[in-house]
């Protein structure tokens, strides 16, 4: 199952991102506008190298490594979710 269709589903996703296991809710893909591939998510718990383990992200999709959708899904959009991020020149995917 992919990026896209965990947020067509609501679902969790879990990954390794900077040597860190992370879980995130997964609100927008796309293309930044760098070029890259990348996910705005909302992670709820794990590891990370700014040493905030909860709250918005944006991930580098390359950079992602052991991508799993998980069963457990969310409710609803997380407050500060913004349809049409700006940080993004193409959107995939958006809750």
């Amino acid at each position: 199952m992919s990026i896209v269709a965990a947020i067509q589903n609501k679902q969790l996703i879990g990954f390794t991102y900077d040597g860190y296991a992370r879980v995130a809710e997964p609100h927008t893909y796309g293309v930044d506008s760098k070029g890259h591939p990348a996910l705005r998510a909302y992670q709820v718990s794990g590891g990370s190298s700014s040493g905030e383990f909860r709250g918005w992200k944006l991930f580098h999709v390359h950079e992602m490594h052991g991508l799993t959708v998980l069963p457990e899904t969310f409710a609803s959009a997380r407050q500060g979710y913004k349809r049409g991020d700006s940080a993004f020149s193409t959107i995939h995917a958006q809750l």
